[in-house]
């Protein structure tokens, strides 16, 4: 139940294959990508079976680090920052991992091999998937630029990762802003034209940004 329909886990399975099917040719991957990430989050059973599709796309590809096997990389680096998957496909994954940086050091898909794994070390799961953005920025393996706007200062920028929290960009902006000294508690608030509402300092600024989205 919910907003979107879905049928039977099996057939949902099907189509996200399909889905990935179409991936290696998309030219522009980030809806797509987006799509199979909501999807995951709305069937939780399906992250594993993701996770292990991912993987037989990213071994033995018929040309490693072209297009088609980066655009499955990179959809692997953004379910890492997302999800984690259950213990035995998670040592399935490092096994993976491990093989590819072996196999072919220094190339696209060692690199995004060795993302993934310290993403899997800091990921415990997502309000949101990640936004549109957020994906460009995961395939480029960078940090987006969040704007903070501060009463009686210009507006800040702050570099923020898929794990960044509320309370990580708070101490930032003190620190930065010279207050670190006051006695004052400092928190992040969310506004909208409905409402404005503060940030718990737990919440990762990622899953805000994509609320905006």
């Amino acid at each position: 139940p919910g907003p979107r329909s879905y049928t039977t886990l099996r057939d949902e399975a099907v189509k996200l294959f399909n889905s990935l099917q179409q991936l290696e040719s998309e030219r522009d991957p980030v809806p797509l990508m987006q799509g199979v990430l909501q999807t995951c989050l709305d069937l939780p059973p399906l992250v594993d079976e993701i996770y292990c599709q991912l993987v037989k796309q990213t071994t033995e590809p018929p040309a490693p680090g072209g297009q088609g096997d980066l655009h499955y990389w990179q959809l692997l680096t953004c379910m890492s920052c997302t999800f984690l998957p259950s213990p035995p496909v998670l040592r399935f994954l490092h096994f993976h991992l491990d093989k590819t940086e072996s196999r072919f050091p220094a190339s696209e898909m060692a690199k995004y091999a060795c993302f993934i794994r310290e993403a899997l070390g800091k990921t415990k799961g997502r309000e949101c998937v990640p936004s549109l953005e957020e994906i460009l920025m995961l395939m480029q393996r960078q940090e987006m630029i969040c704007t903070v706007h501060c009463p009686g200062a210009p507006a800040c920028s702050v570099a923020i990762s898929s794990h960044t929290t509320a309370e990580e960009v708070a101490q930032e902006l003190v620190s930065r802003l010279g207050l670190s000294q006051s006695p004052n508690l400092f928190a992040l608030y969310e506004q909208s034209r409905r409402r404005e509402q503060p940030v718990g300092s737990a919440t990762l600024l990622a899953d805000v940004l994509t609320r905006f989205e």
